[in-house]
């Protein structure tokens, strides 16, 4: 007979604020715990608390990375980058049915 496997069921997803994860930076910064602890401590991942340190470094400049800023602009870049391209394809499109109407 085989043992059935319960999987783990997934962490529905949540968000915290700025001062929060501030907070919990400086927990680990501290040096009193380690980052699984606090991660432990506050029921975080420790992979979530492991980046939000590793940013905190960037954002600090002790760190290679894109800052938070940087982050946000690249995003913004990216989205406005996307609506361009569907303009130019729409024009593209509308070009070349005007151009076979007037024929």
């Amino acid at each position: 007979m085989m043992e059935s496997i319960a999987k783990k069921k997934p962490r529905p997803r949540r968000s915290f604020t700025p001062e929060f994860r501030a907070e919990i930076v400086e927990l680990c910064r501290r040096g009193d715990r380690s980052i699984g602890e606090v991660a432990r401590d506050f029921d975080l991942t420790e992979t979530s608390v492991r980046q939000w340190v590793r940013q905190a470094e960037i954002d600090a400049g002790e760190g290679d990375g894109l800052t938070s800023g940087e982050r946000e602009e690249l995003a913004a870049l990216r989205r406005e980058n996307r609506r361009l391209r569907e303009d130019v394809e729409l024009l593209q499109r509308a070009t070349a049915f005007f151009a076979n109407e007037t024929r």
